[in-house]
């Protein structure tokens, strides 16, 4: 019999489809010593008792309550790291004003490595108690700050893809905060990964180093070209920024002679190992262009309301067989909660059809799967899902009105996309293994 690190039991609530999330009300879900979930079993399956009793016999068993489900963890597809600080600040001035006057100078200042530290050990351990399992991170532009996220999110247990930002154009950022050269920003890129895969090698830690320029109004064509030759090189995901606003997309028109999605393409910078970010203004043609990369895209609902000049037609592209997660946008969007930016993909989905866009609305379940599987997929790790042969991050996550309100299963689950806080959240598990506890020592079995 296998030896498991940990057995759960109680109900579980995983995404299907795109369209439909599944209820289960009692199983064991078995996860091995590798953090795989190994087995998934029915109390009506024949060894389901006796599973049980092994588990107990070896103090794994973990009894989920009955006011408690068991959920997938999620995957953030778009986090500023260094923005943290400023979450909720200045949300009312343009983008243009709101990037020079609070977020340059604000990523400047992780230069000094002790403010990083302090930064981001309270980033990842609230992204963490949210229920965050995978962040993909936009560092700064400092190679030794970045360095210091990704040790956090070992330290932590979170899974962690980080970039370290590039921004070398000149006449698009500021002389205190930019990469001296193209050279220079190249350079440093390649000192970070390798970097990141040596310290990938000596702890174990799941962190992976990802091609990051700004967007590309950032960057000069001699960076965007060498960043696309990296990430080929080192076989990278890559992250940025794409039609986040109509200032954005009339850059590179005027620039470049080419929509934003072009440009990017052009620089080898749309492969199926990319993640988009925004897409607000993604043209049909983009939208071809990003099926024919299979480059995935970042869904950021909070942040698009403020800066994005528009809604994703989530559904739409979802139909042209483009991959879709959500980003929390830290912070051109307030809040790190995923269940906050579900909650908003269905608000501005519905306001989306109202203002003329045909079957736009998004339902509970369509968010759920772009909190979970969507995410997961962007990033080709077996996870988001409570099935056999995915890691097994996950979250316990409590029913704050269990006892006054209906307990059909579907009505549960929209109780939880639309209910669930921090405080409800009660444990959070990457690769099996417990990273947050809100339930008191005495309390994790």
């Amino acid at each position: 019999m296998i030896t498991y690190q940990i057995v759960f039991e109680g109900a579980i609530i995983s995404s299907a489809t795109f369209d439909k999330a599944d209820f289960t009300p009692e199983v064991l879900t078995c996860v091995d010593q590798s953090g795989t979930i190994d087995r998934v079993i029915s109390a009506t399956d024949n060894d389901y008792q006796s599973v049980k009793q092994a588990a107990i016999d070896s103090n794994i068993l973990r009894k989920i309550p009955k006011d408690c489900y068991l959920l997938p963890g999620f995957t953030d597809l778009h986090i500023h790291a260094p923005q943290w600080p400023q979450a909720g600040l200045a949300l009312d001035k343009p983008l243009n004003e709101w990037l020079n006057t609070y977020t340059f100078p604000l990523e400047s200042k992780f230069k000094n490595l002790e403010f990083a530290e302090k930064v981001y050990q309270n980033l990842v351990a609230e992204l963490l108690a949210n229920g965050t399992t995978t962040g993909l991170y936009f560092g700064s532009i400092h190679t030794d700050a970045n360095l210091i996220l990704a040790k956090i999110c070992g330290y932590l247990g979170q899974r962690a893809f980080i970039g370290k930002v590039v921004m070398d154009n000149p006449e698009q950022t500021p002389d205190y905060y930019r990469d001296a050269s193209s050279e220079v920003a190249l350079s440093e890129t390649e000192v970070f990964i390798q970097q990141m895969l040596d310290l990938h090698q000596q702890t174990g830690a799941d962190i992976t180093p990802v091609i990051t320029p700004r967007f590309v109004p950032s960057c000069t064509e001699e960076t965007l070209r060498g960043l696309g030759q990296l990430a080929q090189q080192y076989d990278l995901p890559i992250q940025s920024h794409c039609s986040e606003s109509l200032w954005e997309d009339q850059y590179a028109i005027d620039h470049f002679k080419l929509r934003d999605a072009q440009v990017l393409d052009k620089y080898g910078l749309l492969t199926d190992k990319a993640v988009m970010a925004h897409g607000t203004q993604l043209s049909d043609t983009d939208l071809t262009l990003f099926e024919q990369r299979q480059t995935s895209l970042a869904h950021c609902p909070i942040s698009n309301a403020y800066f994005g000049n528009s809604v994703m037609r989530v559904n739409e592209v979802i139909t042209k067989n483009i991959n879709v997660g959500l980003g929390t946008d830290i912070s051109g969007g307030f809040s790190l909660s995923i269940y906050r930016n579900m909650q908003q993909a269905i608000m501005s989905s519905q306001m989306l059809q109202d203002s003329g866009q045909k079957q736009a609305r998004l339902s509970a379940a369509n968010a759920f799967y772009l909190a979970t599987i969507g995410g997961a997929d962007a990033l080709h790790i077996n996870s988001g899902q409570i099935k056999v042969g995915f890691k097994a991050d996950l979250q316990i996550v409590q029913d704050q009105y269990f006892a006054v309100s209906s307990n059909e299963p579907q009505e549960i689950f929209e109780r939880l996309v639309y209910h669930t806080n921090k405080e409800n959240i009660k444990q959070v598990y990457v690769s099996g293994k417990l990273v947050h506890n809100n339930l008191g020592e005495n309390n994790g079995k």
